[in-house]
C-alpha cells in the first residue's frame, strides 16, 4: 500500500494532515525518514510519525528446509505429513512454500511469509535457475544434452520448455538446471526418452544452495546475503 493511503486510512488523520506530515518529514518507514507519498508500506514495515509507532511491522521470516522423501509440499494435509509439520509450531504461522517439490522429491525447499520475495523467486519471468541432481532407471546418453538445450514440447500446456542445461555425471546420474517449474517437468523431460526418473533432489534455487550441514528434515533461517540474492 502507498504510504499516503496507509496514513489516510488511520482514524485520526485526513489527507491534508498526511500531506503536511510528509512535507515536514515527520514520517519514517523502517527507521528512515521519507516524504515520498508513494513509498510502499508492507506488513513488515515499521511506520512512525515523530516518536509514535503506527505499525510495528511483522517480522519477515525466510527458512531453508532439507525436504525428505515421503512428505507433501503443503501447509496442511489430512492424510500425509507436510513440510510444515517438520517445523516447530511457533514457526509455522503465516508461512507458505516458495517452489513446491513432489512427494518423493528431496532437497532444498524455501518457506517464507514474504509473498513478494517468493514471487520474485518462483515466477517464470524472473528465470531464476533451479538445479537438480537426477538419477534415472536407464543410462543417460550423450545426445540428451543437446535435446534438453532445445526444449521439449508439452502438449497439455501447448508450450515448448525453455532451454535447460544437462550435465552428465555418470551412466545414470546428471545435474539439470531449468528456469521453469512446470508440473512434473523434470520427469516429463526424461520421459521424452522413456527414461524413468528414480530419484530427484533439488540442490539450488537462484543463488541459494541447500546447506550441506542440514540433514533431511532439518531447517535453518536464511542469512542476509541469501535473502538479498532474490
Amino acid at each position: 500500500m502507498r504510504l499516503d493511503r496507509f496514513l489516510a486510512n488511520l482514524p485520526h488523520l485526513n489527507r491534508q494532515q498526511v500531506r503536511v506530515l510528509l512535507a515536514q518529514r515527520r514520517v519514517s518507514v523502517d527507521d528512515r525518514v521519507t516524504c515520498d507519498a508513494h513509498h510502499e508500506v508492507r506488513a513488515f514495515s515499521r511506520v512512525m510519525v515523530d516518536e509514535q509507532v503506527l505499525q510495528a511491522g511483522e517480522p519477515a521470516r525466510y527458512l531453508m528446509l532439507h525436504k525428505p522423501a515421503g512428505c507433501v509440499s503443503a501447509t496442511s494435509d489430512p492424510e500425509h505429513l507436510t513440510v510444515l509439520d517438520l517445523l516447530p509450531a511457533a514457526l509455522r504461522e503465516g508461512l507458505h512454500i516458495a517452489g513446491r517439490l513432489d512427494y518423493n522429491t528431496t532437497g532444498l525447499l524455501l518457506l517464507t511469509n514474504d509473498g513478494q520475495w517468493s514471487r520474485r523467486l518462483t515466477q517464470p519471468q524472473t528465470k531464476q535457475p533451479k538445479a537438480y541432481h537426477v538419477r534415472t532407471e536407464d543410462e543417460i546418453a550423450a545426445h540428451y544434452v543437446a535435446r534438453f538445450q532445445q526444449g521439449f514440447y508439452f502438449a497439455f500446456e501447448d508450450l515448448t520448455t525453455l532451454p535447460a542445461q544437462l550435465e552428465i555425471l555418470g551412466p545414470r546420474e546428471a545435474r539439470l538446471v531449468i528456469v521453469e517449474g512446470r508440473y512434473h517437468q523434470v520427469k516429463r523431460m526424461f520421459g521424452h526418452f522413456n527414461n524413468k526418473v528414480v530419484a530427484l533432489h533439488r540442490e539450488r534455487m537462484g543463488d541459494i544452495c541447500l546447506d550441506p550441514d542440514l540433514a533431511p528434515g532439518q531447517y535453518r533461517a536464511l542469512d542476509a546475503d541469501e535473502i538479498a540474492s532474490v
